[in-house]
């Protein structure tokens, strides 16, 4: 499982679904040995159809396509009517549809999309003393378990 871990800290996801994916043998036999980097990559709506934009699937190592383009588009295959519920909430409130997580399962390759709205600079401030806050606490509480 490939888990795109800056769009939970950069985004506040408010909801997600499941979508399969285009993709050729290659590419599936790449994605099992997780060479995929979601990070730059988004979710855009062309034509009343999902496409996966700028998700860097590595070549497959024994694969003989010599012009293989690692960062194109790849059609995301969901039901009409999830498409234009995505759409219409994308647009209206300013959020972006981004990948979380790609995964197989029953031998296909699933991409979990997240609608998302940006956090604000002081909002990733204000989780990351949370989390060093926690840490230390952590820390502390180990040192005097352990005497």
């Amino acid at each position: 499982m490939i888990k795109n871990k800056k769009a939970y800290f950069n985004y506040e996801i408010l909801e997600s679904l499941e979508a399969g994916i285009v993709l050729s043998g290659a590419e599936v036999k790449a994605i099992r040995e997780n060479r995929v980097n979601l990070e730059d990559a988004y979710v855009k709506v062309i034509n009343d159809e999902l496409w996966l934009v700028n998700a860097n699937i590595a070549k497959f190592k024994h694969s003989g396509d010599v012009e293989y383009d690692a960062t194109k588009s790849r059609k995301l295959l969901v039901k009409k009517n999830q498409v234009h519920s995505l759409h219409s909430k994308s647009t209206k409130g300013r959020m972006t549809l981004l990948p979380l997580k790609m995964y197989a399962t029953r031998g296909k390759i699933k991409v979990q999309v997240g609608l998302g709205r940006g956090k604000k600079r002081h909002e990733k401030k204000n989780i990351q003393k949370e989390r060093d806050l926690k840490r230390e606490l952590h820390r502390e509480q180990r040192k005097y378990m352990v005497k």
